[in-house]
C-alpha cells in the first residue's frame, strides 16, 4: 500500500523556522518526483515545492522560494521541507505529494500536517 506520513506541523512565532518530514512507504521512492502543497483556510490547494529524482534538481513557487528548502532522502524514503524566516501568510495545512499533479483527483497524498504562524 502506497503511504504518505507527514511530521513536524506546529506553532511558530513569526521569523521562526519549522522542518517538515514526510515518510514514504509502499513504492520505489528514490523513482518518483515528489512535492508539497499547502492549504490555508478557506483558501484552495496551492503548489509550494517539487524535488526530481536522480538529480535532485528542484523548483519553488516564488512566495517561498529564498525561505523553504525541499529536500529528500532516497536510502530513508523520506521528503523534507525545511521553511525559514516564516509569516502568518505561511499558515496552512502541508501535504506531501507523490508527484507534481496535485490538482489531479487521483494524486497520492498524505494526510497534511498543521502550520499556524503568528505574529
Amino acid at each position: 500500500e502506497v503511504q504518505l506520513v507527514e511530521s513536524g506541523g506546529g506553532r511558530v512565532q513569526s521569523g521562526g523556522s519549522l522542518r517538515l518530514t514526510c515518510a514514504a512507504s509502499g513504492f520505489t521512492f528514490d523513482r518518483f518526483t515528489m512535492s508539497w502543497a499547502r492549504q490555508a483556510p478557506g483558501k484552495g490547494l496551492e503548489w509550494v515545492a517539487t524535488i526530481y529524482p536522480l538529480t535532485h534538481n528542484t523548483d519553488y513557487d516564488s512566495s517561498v522560494r529564498g525561505r523553504f528548502t525541499i529536500s529528500r532522502d532516497d536510502a530513508k524514503k523520506t521528503l523534507y521541507l525545511l521553511m525559514d524566516r516564516l509569516n502568518p501568510g505561511d499558515t496552512a495545512v502541508y501535504y506531501c505529494f507523490r508527484g507534481d499533479q496535485i490538482h489531479d483527483s487521483n494524486a497520492i497524498r498524505g494526510q497534511g500536517t498543521q502550520v499556524t504562524v503568528s505574529s
